[in-house]
């Protein structure tokens, strides 16, 4: 486990196009002139020790030595060893339904990354309740178990697609299936299930599998994105729009937000149903309901006691600046029999 203590010195790595930039111009600007000056032939007479490898090896030291002091700046630090502690929250599963028809956007920037958006703040909003993450379309599959990493719940959950799982369509049912193994039975810690779709259900078993998951002990809350009036599903390449999906007849599909679905389904699990639109107003929703739930004590492992890493990238920027300016800048005896830049030719 790592963490990093001051992120915004990354913005320091931006320096290295501008180096890499302004190597090119100059390269170019070098190559016409001497072109103007003189041919290739009498260049080489005149200046027989000019090296373009050697002039991109320069570059390429110089620009590890810029990456390695924005990163020591930055101080990443690594977790040496694991502590158990005890704490008291909830056991919440999210499932985010990342069928072709979440491309629709009908809801801005679209109904998957509207999704996305909301899970990252109500994640956001948690303080020590434990989070796991399903995909699902035809199919559910696992993306996070439960886990107190908050860290790692956003990255997973914003490396989703509708890409991600060959079997399309919308099956709420599996989503629930599967979630049901997500919880701990030996932890007896309240159990959410919240599931985020544009509610086209394909399966029609989904409320029959909410009823026994809530036989289980797990409550189940919906959070519909989209909108009743639907949007077409796009059909990208590159960002760009090329088309819109049809049906087999040739029409464009129109994809509607089912709130009707998810409402029965929320309604079979003791939960709730929130239309997304509102991201702040779901989030406080979603935080008012788990505040008022009963927390429940667990175990759960830690690393503590990080130590700061920066000294090693310190060290190797340090290497790579004397480098470039012992041994690429200065003609030593032993690197002029290596021959490395063609200068005995």
């Amino acid at each position: 486990m790592y963490q990093l203590d001051e992120k915004i010195w990354f913005w320091a790595l931006g320096i290295i196009p501008v180096i890499i930039l302004f190597f090119l111009v100059l390269q170019f600007w070098k190559h016409r002139t001497q072109r103007k000056f003189a041919d290739k032939a009498l260049l080489k007479k005149l200046s027989p020790n000019a090296s373009l490898f050697k002039s991109v090896l320069k570059l390429v030291v110089l620009s590890l030595a810029f990456a390695c002091l924005a990163i020591a700046l930055v101080n990443p630090k690594i977790g040496t060893k694991l502590e158990t502690i005890k704490r008291e929250g909830v056991d919440i599963v999210f499932a985010v339904d990342v069928s072709k028809s979440m491309l629709a956007e009908d809801i801005a920037p679209n109904r998957l990354d509207k999704a996305k958006q909301l899970v990252t703040q109500i994640i956001n909003n948690l303080a020590s309740d434990r989070v796991g993450i399903i995909a699902y379309a035809g199919k559910a599959f696992p993306q996070l178990p439960i886990t107190t990493d908050y860290a790692s719940a956003k990255m997973f959950l914003q490396g989703m697609n509708t890409d991600m799982l060959s079997s399309q369509g919308t099956a709420i049912n599996e989503a629930i299936k599967l979630a049901t193994t997500y919880f701990d039975d030996e932890e007896q810690t309240n159990r959410i299930l919240i599931i985020i779709s544009d509610g086209e259900d394909h399966s029609e078993e989904a409320t029959a599998v909410a009823e026994e998951a809530n036989e289980a002990g797990i409550r189940i809350f919906t959070i519909g994105v989209g909108d009743v009036k639907g949007g077409p599903i796009p059909e990208k390449r590159n960002g760009i729009v090329l088309n819109y999906k049809k049906d087999n007849q040739g029409e464009t599909v129109i994809t509607r937000l089912d709130e009707e679905t998810l409402k029965s389904i929320a309604a079979e699990a003791n939960g709730v149903y929130l239309n997304g639109k509102n991201t702040n107003e779901v989030v406080k929703k979603i935080g008012d309901i788990l505040n008022g739930m009963d927390k429940k004590e667990f175990e759960t492992k830690e690393y503590a006691d990080f130590k700061s890493q920066f000294q090693w990238f310190l060290a190797f920027a340090v290497f790579f600046l004397l480098l470039d300016i012992f041994l690429l800048d200065r003609k030593t005896a032993w690197l002029k029999k290596l021959n490395l830049f063609n200068e005995n030719l």
